[in-house]
């Protein structure tokens, strides 16, 4: 887990920086509408509704914004008619990446992502290229200046995490996507502030580059999680030291 937790620590900061930007109310937004269209509008019943629920609670989205995207997932409401795809391919470096998106036009998104990809060294692959490389988990980040190893433990294992790791500055839960809400409350119960709980792409192994590929590979990602049709990105590639130490 350690290379995916240096890369998520990296999508941590650059989450803080598109919220001052706005597009964060628009990729929770449309997590709300997608979970709504895939099982319900009740999120007693529709876990990924709970969770995409909780995100947006995290971010500030105003309830009423909340209320409305669901409807339009749910159909009680025009405006929701929205795919979900995932994109496969490889950035510099051979790195394997996952992108998320959703979309109302199909056709203009895989273009512009392809074209994305191209631009900055990638390529788009065929489906099922990339994806077996990546287990879908929910993964829980805590700061570790503020929780003991056995306290992070204790909460999260007798809650059904699969894993605790620490890598950097925070705690890491693993959980299955199905444990994730159980596991976050127990968290949560416990007194402990969380800085992410989401479902993501888990990459079963990584792949170490080099500082100049490490460049590369961030360029392309932002690129593409720039592109408001993108929701989320993940790849398998494990940065340097000393690029991590460069950003700070």
């Amino acid at each position: 887990m350690a290379g995916h937790s240096k890369w998520k620590n990296i999508q941590v900061r650059k989450g803080a920086q598109d919220a001052k930007k706005g597009k964060v109310f628009t990729k929770v937004t449309k997590e709300l509408m997608l979970a709504a269209k895939a099982g319900g509008g009740d999120p007693n019943i529709n876990a990924r509704l709970r969770s995409a629920i909780a995100a947006a609670k995290a971010v500030n989205l105003p309830k009423d914004k909340i209320e409305q995207a669901i409807k339009k997932g749910t159909g009680e409401l025009a405006g929701g008619n929205l795919d979900e795809i995932t994109y496969e391919g490889y950035g510099p470096g051979g790195a394997a990446i996952l992108v998320e998106a959703a979309t109302d036009n199909r056709n203009r998104t895989v273009a512009d992502v392809r074209s994305i990809m191209s631009k900055n060294g990638g390529s788009l692959g065929e489906a099922g290229s990339v994806g077996w490389m990546f287990d879908k988990k929910g993964v829980i980040e805590l700061d570790k200046a503020k929780y003991a190893e056995d306290q992070v433990m204790e909460a999260a294992l007798e809650a059904g995490a699969e894993d605790v790791s620490g890598d950097g500055e925070n705690w890491e839960v693993t959980t299955a996507p199905e444990s994730l809400y159980a596991v976050r409350q127990a968290l949560e119960y416990a007194g402990m502030e969380l800085l992410s709980a989401e479902l993501t792409m888990v990459p079963k192994n990584t792949v170490a580059v080099d500082a100049e590929t490490g460049r590369k590979l961030l360029k392309l990602l932002d690129a593409l999680e720039d592109y408001d049709d993108v929701q989320k990105t993940h790849a398998n590639f494990d940065l340097p030291e000393e690029l991590l130490a460069e950003m700070g």
